[in-house]
């Protein structure tokens, strides 16, 4: 079984790296780590970066979960390429472009892109944001899946993901104590869903309300709280249509023999128990 330790960062293209600068900086709160070959670094907490913004196709996408030692890495690899996946692996110019020492990459089976790293560079200065946004740090990605129970499959069976709870067919897994690292949401096409970004307070995501509010940056969803992970929340649209999250609050679980996940429905109530409705393709049956 693949053991991911954390969800490390992201990676988007955009034809507009300067707007998304702007965004990352001015709205979304980031703080730049460095400026390199076409591409941008924001830092979220004390790790080099959490989001990569790079000149290219909006469509080229991953997400980065890290790996404990070298050797699990290669275990990784064979195991993937046992199952039949195409690995990649990394290559020195391509590790470095990426803060980490080693990597693979490969497509999960609704084709989103996966790389799992070892030794993902950590900073020696604390972040502080562009703008109190209350950030605390990168906590976790919506994947879309074309297949929810084969895709949960593979997260939960290849890799170490357990599922927390389910919002119709849609799985919220942890792979620590957070109540979820991935959530998958059923639509018919691969890519990151959504981006979330944990703050201290709920009085942090309403301060943030007025913020966007104020800006005209499109809301998409929210304030309201998941009756899944207890989290507060606002959900808003950044560059080439990406939806960000803030949520403060997120349920911890650490018994997990205790802990049963839950099945919620797939309508507005499975999403928000305050009655806010989501203005989000893949949160509408």
């Amino acid at each position: 079984m693949i053991s991911l330790q954390t969800v490390s960062y992201v990676r988007l293209g955009t034809r507009d790296i300067e707007g998304a600068t702007r965004f990352a900086t001015d709205v979304l709160g980031l703080v730049i780590g460095e400026v390199s070959k076409g591409a941008v670094y924001f830092k979220s907490d004390q790790r080099e970066h959490t989001l990569c913004y790079f000149e290219g196709d909006p469509r080229d996408q991953a997400v980065a979960f890290e790996i404990g030692s070298r050797a699990a890495l290669s275990s990784a690899a064979t195991e993937l390429e046992r199952l039949g996946y195409a690995v990649h692996a990394g290559t020195p110019s391509e590790a470095e472009a990426r803060k980490v020492r080693e990597f693979i990459a490969f497509d999960d089976p609704t084709g989103n892109r996966i790389e799992l790293v070892w030794r993902p560079a950590h900073s020696g200065s604390r972040y502080h944001g562009t703008r109190d946004a209350g950030i605390t740090g990168f906590s976790h990605v919506g994947l879309c899946t074309t297949d929810a129970a084969r895709d949960e499959a593979f997260w939960t069976q290849v890799c170490n993901a357990r599922v927390s709870d389910r919002i119709g067919d849609a799985p919220l897994l942890r792979i620590d104590e957070v109540h979820h690292t991935i959530a998958m949401f059923p639509t018919n096409h691969a890519g990151i869903q959504h981006i979330n970004h944990q703050v201290e307070t709920a009085d942090d995501v309403m301060r943030s309300f007025w913020f966007l509010k104020e800006r005209q940056i499109r809301i998409v969803f929210g304030p309201g709280r998941h009756p899944s992970s207890s989290a507060k929340f606002l959900y808003f649209e950044g560059p080439d249509g990406m939806v960000f999250e803030y949520s403060a609050g997120v349920k911890m679980i650490a018994d997990e023999l205790l802990y049963r996940e839950r099945q919620l429905t797939f309508e507005p109530p499975g999403f928000c128990e305050w009655g806010a409705k989501p203005d989000i393709p893949e949160f509408r049956a």
